[in-house]
Formats: structure tokens, C-alpha cells, sequence
């Protein structure tokens, strides 16, 4: 499962889950104009969710954004 979020006119983050052994983890790109910048990931056990689908990815991801 994959989702792609548009930040702003020129920043695109592409999110998607991967299956550990303990649970699952998310990971985001951060691409400027079609050039990945950045990428982070997010290890979750089974027993953890998110209320909103790869909104901490998406969150951790705009905030490398503004510290530039």
C-alpha cells in the first residue's frame, strides 16, 4: 500500500508500509520537483496505530521542510 501527498506547488512525499517481524514501519520520500531530498521511516509494533494513515511520516517529513 502506497499514498502520495502533495506538500505544496513544488514537494511531493511518497509513503508506503513495509511488514517486520515485530509489526510493520512506514516509510516517506520527500521529493522537490521529482528529486527525492529526503527519506525517513517509522517502526511500529502490532499493537500500535495511527488515527490517520502515514500522518506521523507525513508530519516528521514537513517539518525537514522548514528547518532548511
Amino acid at each position: 500500500m502506497s499514498r502520495l501527498f502533495t506538500v505544496d506547488e513544488n514537494h511531493e512525499i511518497s509513503c508506503y508500509t513495509e511488514n517486520t517481524r515485530n509489526g510493520f514501519r512506514h516509510i516517506g520520500i520527500l521529493f522537490e520537483n521529482g528529486i527525492e531530498i529526503a527519506r525517513t521511516k517509522i517502526n511500529y509494533l502490532n499493537r500500535t496505530w495511527e488515527r490517520y494513515e502515514y500522518e506521523t511520516i507525513v508530519e516528521k517529513l514537513k517539518e525537514y521542510l522548514t528547518k532548511q
